[in-house]
């Protein structure tokens, strides 16, 4: 009888409470307002209520739950307060959620007009992500500048020199306290697209050279065609095409 209470009240017998999480999660505006900050750039109440479709008040009231459950951090700009996502696990949290979702069924009814963008390349908290993002990880692996270590993934000697040939100063990736390589796995391919510092460092460069630029308003990152051929040759996604 004590245990079908306890199970009836919810209590988690074993491992850390995600019933929390879940709860959160649960929330349509709460879930719109991550998936808002799932690019990386950190935005403002208002304009996360407007992201929601509920009123300042009401918006006001979900960030801080959001916040409480240690799942965004504010961030105070003189007379405004910025909210972010409280780190790369939370980004990759929604990557896997959005993936079972998707997996099992659920989607939305109506598909936005830059789906397929979305599909093809995006910002994932700060890499690059989607078709595009799953194709560099790919390439990388490939050619043995990462390594699959038992799903752990590794920046291998001959990596670092490819990095650094490609203007990443290797020695800062490992300043942090995020891996270097991190396997995120992708929600739109099922398969893992490159994550932690230098997923981060990679897409950073690519906008450095101008090969793409994402567009306002979203995480999608579009590709010049001149920058599409650069990216393809140098992380060697053509020769795997062909392949």
């Amino acid at each position: 009888m004590r245990e079908a209470a306890s199970a009836s009240l919810g209590v988690m017998r074993d491992g850390p409470d995600i019933t929390r999480i879940g709860a959160l999660l649960g929330d349509p505006a709460r879930t719109n307002m991550l998936t808002a900050l799932m690019g990386g750039v950190a935005l403002t109440a208002g304009e996360l209520a407007r992201e929601a479709g509920v009123s300042a008040q009401t918006g006001s009231w979900h960030l801080a739950q959001l916040a409480d459950g240690g799942l965004l951090r504010a961030r105070r700009q003189g007379r405004c307060v910025y909210y972010a996502l409280a780190g790369e696990e939370v980004a990759e949290l929604m990557e896997q959620l959005a993936g079972l979702a998707a997996s099992a069924g659920h989607r939305r009814t109506r598909p936005g007009p830059r789906d397929p963008a979305l599909r093809r390349a995006r910002v994932c908290y700060d890499h690059l992500a989607g078709e595009l993002g799953v194709a560099m990880l790919d390439g990388l692996l490939a050619r043995g500048a990462v390594e699959d270590r038992g799903g752990a993934l590794g920046l291998t000697e001959s990596g670092a020199r490819f990095v650094r040939a490609f203007g990443i100063a290797v020695d800062a990736l490992d300043r942090g306290r995020r891996p270097i390589c991190k396997a995120c796995l992708d929600w739109s391919e099922r398969r893992s697209h490159l994550g932690g510092a230098l997923g981060a460092a990679l897409l950073a460069r690519i906008f450095d050279q101008d090969w793409a630029r994402r567009l306002p308003g979203g995480r999608v990152v579009a590709f010049t065609a001149p920058g599409l051929e650069a990216f393809e040759r140098t992380f060697g996604i053509r020769e795997a095409k062909a392949a």
